[in-house]
């Protein structure tokens, strides 16, 4: 939360006068029931029931898509939307997620005092997601015309098929197919401490070395002897190498936004087959791209940095690839949009100072999907820690969940957004 928070009053008139309370309601509810990525709909559904139950004088809809996915949407979609995702980065399933966390033991559940809350994942997204729904029913309390989209599908994901191209389908785009275009929108979501109207792009690359498969007990019939698994170590140097380059010349000067890259996964093999050497090693990388960035370009230089490393050596005769999905490119809002503004104001209003200044943020959301359907779009949160006991958990103040209640709740019912 930014430094000088100030209490102004009632909090906008709400039909409840305790928004940390209620923020920390809707986590305890949230908190029971599970919305991994793409799986959202009984959340959903359930949120709604619970919402619906709560605010009777408000319209709840679920809106499903796919399989098992859905989102939870109100209000009056031509206004302001004030948006965030349900889904978590983590799916909360220990099974799942060991391969990332290492722990075999569920998270524990959420724990709430007067003046913190702690719990899973609570950083992306429950914690924003919350506040901004409490926000919501403030802002429609007194009739502003905005809605609100707790959206499935929100995390950034890879969806590589092989040398094909890519299909994605997020809750957020769903959404856009079916409703008109929001006059502006607030994304919800943790960040620095400050207003963001500017976001950096993603993508994800795959690394592909491809040898020939054999087996352990006969070590010279895989290509490379030993297979491409013990080879690994100058691939994985290269990527590296790649890594620091790009970042060193890929700053986005006089801009909030900044490139970072780095390898997420590696691959190779069966744990339940491991008498045979494999013939392909995959490393999935994971780049947030700066204005003008051109996608090919980055996967071609890392595609000569990883081929010059293997091939003066025991990789020599294995086929590499660069394969890449791009999520979104970089965009943002002007700085003098009406959306901006008022968001500034609202910012000092609750703090008593400007938005401090940013650069090199590397976080990027689904306000490059609003901003490529030409809505203008502010992104600001409230920021939460790791917890000690657990750094699946989060930590957040609820002083600084019920300042950004009242900065969502002034933005969505200012006129002229």
């Amino acid at each position: 939360m930014a430094p000088g928070r100030r209490r102004l009053g009632p909090f906008l008139n709400a039909p409840f006068q305790d928004a940390g309370k209620e923020i920390v309601r809707v986590l305890e509810f949230l908190d029971g029931v599970p919305a991994p990525y793409g799986h959202e709909s009984a959340a959903a559904v359930y949120l709604a029931s619970w919402c619906t139950a709560r605010w009777p004088w408000i319209e709840w809809t679920v809106q499903r898509y796919g399989p098992n996915g859905a989102n939870l949407c109100a209000g009056d979609p031509a206004g302001a939307l004030l948006y965030s995702h349900l889904d978590t980065s983590l799916s909360g399933d220990p099974d799942e997620d060991r391969a990332i966390t290492g722990r075999a033991d569920a998270p524990a559940p959420l724990k709430a005092t007067s003046s913190q809350v702690e719990g899973f994942g609570l950083g992306v997204a429950r914690a924003p997601a919350a506040t901004a729904l409490v926000a919501f029913v403030s802002a429609a309390a007194r009739g502003a015309p905005a809605s609100l989209l707790l959206a499935g599908s929100g995390t950034h994901r890879s969806v590589l098929h092989g040398s094909g191209g890519t299909i994605r389908s997020t809750g957020l785009d769903h959404y856009l197919r079916d409703a008109p275009a929001p006059s502006a929108a607030i994304v919800a979501k943790g960040g620095p401490p400050t207003l963001l109207w500017e976001e950096p792009g993603a993508l994800y690359l795959r690394v592909r070395v491809l040898g020939r498969h054999g087996a352990v007990l006969a070590r010279e019939s895989a290509t490379p002897h030993g297979g491409v698994i013990a080879h690994a170590g100058p691939v994985i140097e290269a990527v590296e190498r790649w890594r620091t380059a790009y970042v060193q010349s890929s700053t986005a000067p006089g801009t909030q936004v900044g490139p970072a890259a780095g390898i997420g996964s590696l691959t190779a093999g069966r744990p339940d087959k491991s008498d045979l050497f494999p013939a392909l090693l995959e490393a999935g990388v994971y780049v947030v791209t700066v204005p003008g960035a051109d996608p090919y370009a980055i996967a071609a230089a890392l595609r000569r940095e990883v081929g010059a490393a293997c091939a003066d050596g025991p990789l020599s005769a294995c086929t590499v690839q660069v394969e890449l999905d791009e999520v979104h490119p970089a965009a943002a809002t002007s700085p003098d949009a009406p959306i901006v503004r008022t968001a500034r104001t609202a910012w000092r209003e609750e703090f008593g100072a400007d938005p401090p200044p940013v650069t090199g943020w590397t976080g990027s959301t689904d306000g490059v999907v609003l901003r490529a359907h030409g809505i203008d779009t502010v992104r600001l949160g409230p920021a939460s820690r790791p917890s000690p006991q657990d750094a699946r958990c989060d930590v957040l103040d609820v002083g600084s969940l019920e300042a950004y209640a009242r900065l969502y709740a002034r933005l969505v019912a200012a006129k002229g957004t």
